[in-house]
């Protein structure tokens, strides 16, 4: 397995950093530039277009593996695959069809996205956009999570769940490096909790968006020289939606235990913080949600004195601490489960606390 994971990470990381450079020419030959003013934070005119080299080489790299698998096993080459992939090459050629859904799902955010990085959409067209691919990719190819509470519940709670995980990562795009290193750290996280639970597929397709994401980080850590934009950035959190709805959580034939279908919402405690926190401040300041502004955790953190790197690396550690816990959940008894959640809340609160700002009467 370890083989495997060094070519799903390594190769895209190289195509993804080759593609990011040449989509950061190209973007600042063509005026495809963020241009600062407003709430964005950046002193000078930043290329976009870092989502092409992501999406690209992500869809690129899943779909090259998926068709190769199903060619050899319909070819009756199976035998040759090195014995892990020879084991499960039937169930990954099976999925060739979930897959083509899932990248053409992508696909659709991702040229929205791009329209929207050109001539901003609003809020509302891609929230529909997302909602449509979210109900094509859970209705009509069943891929959905929380089965058990039966199919309307299902499918409803999956939608909701990819459409917030997706906007989720939307969001988190507003510091240098931060969204796709939280994601990188996420996904990594997703791998390993598969790998422990006898998976392959969801795994490997983990392992590609950690390779693509890392290449691109390269030009995007602080300071950034080329942003993902929403064409990056909403592929992202779909991905991760998809990738914590197929990994397998409960299975009592292999000794998984229900505290397993927490883990995406301990793996995810971060982003999500994130989103819910920057919608109350906006709610309560009688602001819409949606309306862009400098008001992320990540702001917050920087206005209490750190510097840009130092709170994307707080972040990051923050996204590692709970995440790392989730990977036990699959294995764990109730006491062992009850200890993560308190874990996970306690970081959730020590940020909280962190990135508070101080009562101005009370500094005086």
């Amino acid at each position: 397995m370890l083989w495997i994971v060094a070519v799903a990470v390594v190769i895209p990381a190289l195509v993804s950093a080759v593609l990011t450079a040449i989509v950061r020419g190209w973007a600042r030959r063509t005026g495809f530039v963020d241009s600062p003013g407003g709430h964005k934070g950046h002193d000078n005119p930043t290329p976009l277009g870092g989502g092409i080299a992501i999406t690209w080489t992500l869809c690129g790299t899943v779909l090259a593996g998926s068709l190769g698998v199903w060619l050899i096993h319909h070819g009756g080459w199976t035998d040759r695959l090195p014995g892990l992939l020879r084991v499960h090459a039937s169930g990954i050629s099976g999925k060739l069809l979930d897959v083509l859904a899932i990248v053409a799902g992508a696909v659709v955010l991702h040229v929205t996205g791009l329209i929207d990085d050109r001539r901003p959409l609003g809020p509302m067209p891609k929230l529909v956009v997302q909602v449509l691919v979210a109900v094509g990719l859970v209705w009509g190819f069943d891929i959905r999570a929380v089965e058990f509470l039966g199919p309307a519940p299902s499918i409803v709670l999956t939608v909701l769940w990819l459409v917030l995980i997706i906007n989720a990562f939307n969001f988190l795009d507003n510091t240098d490096g931060l969204s796709a290193g939280v994601a990188a750290i996420v996904a990594a996280i997703l791998a390993a909790a598969a790998m422990m639970s006898g998976q392959v597929f969801v795994p490997a397709i983990a392992w590609v968006l950690v390779g693509s994401l890392l290449g691109f980080l390269l030009f995007n850590f602080s300071p950034a020289s080329i942003f993902m934009g929403d064409a990056g950035s909403m592929v992202v959190g779909y991905f991760l939606g998809v990738l914590t709805v197929l990994t397998t959580y409960y299975d009592p034939d292999k000794a998984l235990s229900p505290y397993g279908v927490l883990a995406p919402g301990v793996v995810l405690a971060v982003p999500l913080y994130d989103v819910a926190s920057v919608v109350w401040v906006r709610i309560r300041a009688g602001d819409s949600p949606f309306h862009g502004d400098r008001r992320h955790f990540s702001h917050r953190l920087i206005r209490r004195g750190m510097s840009p790197r130092a709170a994307v690396l707080t972040i990051y550690l923050a996204t590692a601490a709970t995440s790392l816990a989730a990977m036990l959940l699959p294995h764990a008894d109730w006491p062992t489960a009850c200890m993560i959640l308190v874990q996970t809340l306690c970081v959730v609160l020590m940020i909280a606390v962190l990135e508070r700002e101080p009562n101005r009467r009370a500094t005086r």
